[in-house]
């Protein structure tokens, strides 16, 4: 086997300057007062027929790779040599979509301000991604679009619009039966929940500032949402932690969107003995049997271990530093220093992407030792392969996916996608798919 390279050697590919993103927030200060006065959005989805390309033909189980800066989703096996199945554009209707942005001042001003702030000088235009479970369709949350759209894989065409709340969409999840999808709504503070088929709003939630990471639990009957609070400014030194907003996570019960249970972790913590860090959480991971929740923060190199009925941080984990990254935390993506998280089907290892320091690795979960160090270029997101076999990171800085052992820790593939890929979602096309006929 090929040895695993240091993860501090040269990443593949040089990471482009990030501009002071912060400074500037998402439209500035204005366009936040703005924001605040501003009614929601209402939502106009056109529901199209999404059932006819998974009918009679069968699935095939594959992973969406979405390309952020392209406004395209790899697709690819989910298995095996992770082989190029085909792709779509998710973005069929940017003309339209444009049209609109610039004739109004308040959704250009966020516009550009998304490309300027978290876009790191490029327009968002895929964030999250689900397929429909009859896999005719796949559902994108766009951000620099402030929607969610429904693609039908066989023609290419918009099924349906759902334009959320505010003026970005972010990280979705998606019910155990595959019927509902989750979006947050990050300048609304707004969690959507949507009939995947139809696109028609069935729910609503509020959370913290800048809600994110979305989670059903309890085979569906719950929903977490972790909020992140204010990534785009220079506020970044721990004694100015206060001003990044209020983060926590908001727990709902998935049929009647009443709030179940709020955890706040800057209370958890300080607990711990921790005041130092973030209270942000970012990607999570459940074991198998949601008693456990690891979860990263702002700023931090590892990870924590949540108790959820003992409602206490149990245990900590920080990984190794790659000494040439710089310690500037406003040079950093979005507050992030390591970004992603997955757990194996048997809730024995993690694997975490180490997005400022350019590795990903395996970590076991009982003692919490880390495995080999893999290299790969600003990795931004970690999901597990259809066989549970493998972790599959996202190399946003190579333009590639990486897929990792979960018994070794060694890098096994590496597959080309589009520009600046992010979320790695498992999914079904109909059998023999190999991309759109049209559009």
């Amino acid at each position: 086997m090929t040895p695993t390279p240091s993860p501090h050697s040269p990443s593949p590919r040089h990471r482009p300057s990030r501009p002071s993103r912060r400074a500037r927030g998402i439209g500035g200060c204005a366009a936040a007062l703005v924001l605040a006065a501003t009614a929601a959005v209402p939502a106009s989805a056109a529901p199209g027929d999404a059932g006819a390309a998974g009918a009679g033909g069968g699935l095939n189980e594959v992973l969406f790779v979405g390309n952020n800066w392209d406004g395209t989703a790899d697709v690819i096996e989910s298995t095996g040599d992770y082989a190029k199945v085909g792709r779509i554009d998710v973005i069929p209707d940017r003309k339209e979509r444009m049209r609109e942005i610039y004739l109004n001042p308040i959704r250009l001003a966020f516009f550009l301000g998304i490309r300027q702030t978290v876009g790191e000088g490029h327009d968002q235009y895929v964030d999250d991604m689900y397929s429909t479970p009859d896999g005719s369709a796949v559902v994108v949350s766009r951000p620099s679009f402030a929607d969610v759209v429904s693609i039908d894989v066989t023609t290419g065409k918009v099924n349906w619009r759902f334009p959320v709340s505010g003026f970005r969409s972010d990280h979705m999840a998606v019910s155990p039966d595959g019927r509902r999808v989750a979006v947050s709504a990050s300048t609304s503070n707004t969690v959507h929940v949507l009939d995947i088929v139809t696109g028609k709003e069935v729910g609503s939630f509020g959370t913290g500032d800048k809600p994110h990471e979305n989670v059903f639990t309890d085979g569906g009957r719950h929903i977490w949402n972790m909020s992140i609070g204010e990534v785009n400014n220079d506020l970044d030194a721990p004694w100015l932690d206060w001003t990044k907003g209020d983060r926590r996570i908001t727990v709902v019960d998935a049929a009647t969107f009443e709030q179940v249970k709020v955890v706040d972790m800057r209370e958890r913590l300080d607990a711990f003995g921790r005041k130092d860090l973030s209270d942000s959480v970012r990607p999570v991971a459940f074991t198998p049997d949601e008693s456990k929740l690891y979860f990263q923060v702002s700023f931090f190199n590892g990870f924590l271990e949540y108790d959820v009925a003992a409602d206490e941080i149990t245990r900590i984990k920080e990984l190794p530093k790659n000494p040439a990254t710089d310690e500037d935390r406003t040079t950093w993506v979005n507050d992030s220093r390591h970004h992603g998280m997955s757990m194996n089907p048997q809730g024995t290892k993690l694997c975490v992407a180490g997005t400022m320091d350019d590795y990903a690795t395996v970590v076991d979960r009982r003692t919490l030792e880390e495995g080999p160090l893999v290299t790969v270029s600003k990795p931004y997101w970690a999901t597990v392969s259809g066989d549970g076999r493998h972790c599959v990171v996202s190399e946003s800085g190579a333009d590639q996916v990486t897929a990792i052992d979960f018994a070794t820790g060694r890098k096994v593939a590496s597959v080309p996608v589009g520009d600046h890929p992010q979320r790695v979602r498992v999914g079904h096309v109909p059998a023999g798919w190999s991309g759109p006929s049209a559009g």
